[in-house]
């Protein structure tokens, strides 16, 4: 089973794709508003189906603007077959394509191809609460923005994004971020916390939750 997204302007084609991939028990998101999707967490998503000729903004751009947010693959589904269209959708990272008319076990099969085989490691990068984390380079960003977080206040978001949703005590982030020989009292933590809320504030995010008398969460 896996979580699919697929955007596509024709509320037809968006029924026919749900009916054929749930026969796979994957479990299915549709979308025809292109510009919703922008704002999307994608981490939970493991393959997306992208329509190219969509009114707006089409799969082309769209491809564009949220691949290095994206590490699943992603199809486009076109009625364009010149080979410089192949290669231009191919060229801003997407995986593959299917041609529109299309069989529903081409699709049942195309997709489940690029499931078993997708190697990339998941982690490389990942999206939540509208902030993408690099976590390679260590670096978080907003709208194409890179957040003016420190090496310490960068590492305490990831630990806690990473695990959205737990409450964590200050003991606990601590151990996480700097070790078990960490040279500072756990009581630092707080002091980034209430730094790093405040640059994110700037960005009209307020990520982090503190649970009274327990520590934090990311929500």
């Amino acid at each position: 089973m896996a979580h699919i997204l697929v955007v596509d302007d024709e509320p037809a084609m968006l029924q026919l794709i749900r009916r054929v991939l749930e026969k796979d028990q994957h479990f299915i998101t549709l979308l025809s508003d292109t510009c919703k999707v922008l704002n999307m967490n994608f981490s939970k998503y493991d393959l997306i189906l992208l329509d190219i000729m969509m009114p707006g903004l089409d799969g082309f751009e769209l491809c564009r603007q949220i691949r290095s947010r994206v590490d699943c693959p992603i199809i486009f589904l076109t009625a364009k077959i010149q080979e410089a269209d192949i290669v231009r959708g191919l060229g801003l990272g997407a995986d593959d394509y299917i041609t529109k008319p299309f069989g529903t076990a081409e699709l049942r099969a195309r997709v489940n191809a690029h499931l078993r085989r997708d190697t990339r490691e998941k982690k490389n990068s990942f999206s939540i609460s509208g902030i993408v984390f690099h976590l390679n380079a260590k670096e978080a960003e907003s709208q194409e923005q890179k957040l003016p977080l420190t090496k310490s206040e960068y590492e305490i978001c990831e630990y806690l994004a990473l695990h959205h949703g737990q409450t964590f005590t200050r003991e606990q982030i601590y151990e996480a971020v700097f070790g078990f020989d960490g040279e500072s009292d756990n009581s630092v933590i707080s002091t980034h916390i209430k730094n790093i809320r405040g640059k994110l504030a700037a960005y009209n995010m307020a990520p982090i939750e503190t649970v009274w008398g327990v520590g934090y969460k990311w929500v």
